[in-house]
C-alpha cells in the first residue's frame, strides 16, 4: 500500500476499533429504567430491550444513585457512539479518495450484517477470502490475481455454539437466509447444495461444519425455518475451527470497512498445502491451493513476523 493509504488506514482502524468497544459498552445500558409507583412509594423498574421489566427495589438513596449513574451513563454512551459513527463516515469518504480498500463489497456487507445481528462470534471466514484480511493487516496488496480470484465466501459455523445461536436468531425471529437477504433480496438457496446461496450476479455464501462431534446433530439445518441452509459436512473443518483466530479490518473500495475474523495465516498456508496435496482435488484448484500458501507464508515472512 502507498504511504497515504496506509496511514489513512490506520486512522480508519483506530477509529473503527474504538467504535467497536463503544458500541460493546453501550449494550450494556441497553433499555432504561423508570419508577413506576405502587401503593405508597416508587420502585425502580430495568428495562431490558425485549421489553422483559425488573424491579430494582423501593425508592431509596440506594436506588436513585443507580438510576442518576445509570441515566448520565446511557446518555454519555450513546454520544460517543453517534460521534464515533460520524467519524467513520469521515474516514469511509478518505478511505474512497485515497483507495485504501478493495475487499469485495459484498463480503463487507455480509460481515457487517453478521456484526449487527449479534452473531459474528458464530461464523469464522475460511478459503480465498481470508486473504483480504491478511494483506490488511500487513498493509501490502498481493499483485496476483489468480491468488484472490473468487466469487464465494466460505462461512465456518461453530456448532459448538449452536444452542447459543439458536437462541439469538429465534429471539429475533432471524433465519440465515433472511438475513443474507437484506443484504441481497436475490440470494436463494440451490437446490442441489443446500449449504449454499447464490444471488443473481452468481456470488456464493456456503456455511459449512465440521465434521459430526460430541453429539453434533446430522443433518443439521442451521436454523428451524424451513427455507434455510443445511450445513455441510467439510473435512478437516475441526482443524480450522481450533485454529488460532486473526482479526482484521477490511475495507471495501467504497470505503465501507468491517472486521473480518478467520484463522491465523500459518494455519491457512497448512490447511491449503495439505488440500493440494489430495489426489481428488481439482488441478486447477490444487494449484491455487499451493499458490494462496506461497503468498500467505511470504506476507507472514516479510511484513508479519511476529505471528
Amino acid at each position: 500500500m502507498g504511504g497515504d493509504a496506509r496511514r489513512q488506514y490506520m486512522d480508519a482502524l483506530s477509529t473503527f476499533t474504538e467504535w467497536e468497544r463503544s458500541v460493546k459498552e453501550s449494550a450494556e445500558v441497553r433499555g432504561g429504567m423508570y419508577w413506576k409507583p405502587q401503593g405508597k412509594t416508587d420502585y425502580l423498574i430495568r428495562t431490558s430491550p425485549s421489553n422483559s421489566q425488573k424491579s430494582l427495589g423501593p425508592r431509596s438513596p440506594e436506588t436513585e444513585d443507580i438510576h442518576v449513574k445509570f441515566t448520565e451513563r446511557k446518555a454519555s454512551s450513546e454520544k460517543r457512539v453517534k460521534n464515533l459513527v460520524a467519524q467513520l463516515a469521515v474516514h469511509k469518504r478518505l478511505n474512497r479518495a485515497l483507495f485504501v480498500g478493495r475487499a469485495p463489497q459484498m463480503l463487507v456487507d455480509i460481515l457487517t450484517m453478521l456484526d449487527r445481528a449479534g452473531i459474528a462470534e458464530h461464523f469464522t471466514v475460511v478459503g480465498t477470502h481470508a486473504l483480504y484480511a491478511y494483506e490488511a493487516a500487513a498493509g501490502v496488496r498481493i499483485e496476483s490475481g489468480d491468488a484472490l480470484a473468487t466469487k464465494d465466501i466460505d462461512l465456518l459455523w461453530d456448532t459448538r455454539k449452536r444452542i447459543q445461536f439458536s437462541i439469538t436468531m429465534g429471539l429475533a425471529g432471524y433465519s440465515m437466509l433472511g438475513l443474507l437477504r437484506k443484504v441481497d433480496p436475490s440470494f436463494r438457496l440451490r437446490r442441489d447444495q443446500l449449504y449454499t446461496a447464490v444471488n443473481d450476479k452468481g456470488f456464493e455464501v456456503d456455511i459449512i461444519r465440521r465434521e459430526a462431534a460430541e453429539g453434533d446433530p446430522h443433518p443439521l439445518r442451521i436454523t428451524d425455518a424451513e427455507d434455510d441452509f443445511w450445513v455441510m459436512q467439510a473435512e478437516r473443518a475441526a482443524e480450522l475451527l481450533n485454529a488460532p483466530r486473526f482479526s482484521a479490518m477490511i475495507v471495501a473500495p467504497s470505503g465501507d470497512m468491517a472486521r473480518m475474523t478467520t484463522i491465523s495465516p500459518i494455519a491457512f498456508a497448512r490447511f491449503k498445502r495439505w488440500l493440494a496435496a489430495q489426489p481428488t482435488r481439482d488441478p486447477m484448484k490444487r494449484s491455487r491451493d499451493t499458490l494462496q500458501a506461497d503468498v500467505v507464508e511470504q506476507i507472514v515472512a516479510e511484513y508479519l513476523p511476529h505471528l
